[in-house]
């Protein structure tokens, strides 16, 4: 798996979702110097059988659009040139808003998320923005037709917000079954990406992805972007790549 996901990059924040900016820079840094960081459209072209880009290529997406994106990660990834995706939950772009309640570690404050805005801004500086669903539902809990319509709904909504065809969503939570893949198809995107905690079947609509989360240091940046991948869990509970990293280290 070599393509990373992210979710905040936000100080202060002791919550498995939210990267330091400082620990996000150097990662910026090193997969600057390290590998090629092609955008996700490009990306998926590329993809073997098995979901794996080519040696010494990867992409960079973040899930869920908080707005600590456009404070600490966009500044970042201009300095170093690192072409990025960002997945966003539809509903939180329309006038009502959504609130976030999907996050099990939230912070003491209200956790806020990109306004139009901000995602119009960053388009501009280069960033790619693609479906993260329109409520951040867990798609397996929904009925085949709740499920087209909620993927539906956020594509053409963001679609409106954009300017240009969305055609990636990232899974909330990583979760699908083979109804929710076939509700991506359906309802008009070529590609959807997964957080797979084991082996799981590699197709178009479930690419896999390795999670990148708080604590997470250039040693497990290392392990994660490697191809071929090790089986490393990929939640927030990553002592197997702890464990990998340890053992790397004795034997070098």
């Amino acid at each position: 798996m070599t393509i990373l996901c992210y979710h905040d990059v936000q100080p202060g924040w002791a919550s498995p979702l939210a990267m330091e900016p400082g620990a996000f820079a150097e990662q910026c840094e090193w997969l600057a110097a390290h590998k090629a960081v092609l955008p996700l459209e490009q990306a998926v072209e590329r993809l073997d059988r098995w979901g794996r880009l080519p040696p010494g290529e990867t992409a960079l997406t973040f899930d869920d659009g908080f707005r600590g994106l456009y404070v600490h990660a966009l500044p970042v990834l201009r300095r170093y040139g690192l072409p990025a995706t960002v997945f966003l939950v539809a509903a939180t772009l329309t006038p009502d808003g959504r609130e976030v309640d999907w996050v099990d570690t939230p912070p003491a404050g209200p956790l806020q998320t990109l306004t139009v805005d901000q995602v119009r801004r960053m388009q501009r500086a280069g960033v790619d923005f693609q479906s993260h669903s329109y409520r951040h539902a867990d798609l397996t809990g929904l009925s085949y037709a709740d499920c087209v319509r909620d993927l539906r709904d956020s594509r053409e909504l963001l679609e409106s917000v954009l300017g240009r065809p969305v055609r990636l969503l990232a899974y909330p939570r990583g979760r699908h079954n083979s109804d929710v893949r076939e509700a991506a198809r359906r309802a008009g995107y070529t590609h959807a990406f997964t957080l797979p905690e084991g082996p799981e079947t590699v197709d178009p609509y479930a690419v896999p992805r390795v999670g990148l989360y708080h604590g997470n240091g250039l040693v497990d940046l290392r392990i994660k972007s490697a191809r071929p991948y090790l089986r490393l869990r990929t939640t927030p509970a990553y002592r197997v790549a702890r464990a990998a990293a340890r053992t790397a280290r004795r034997a070098s």
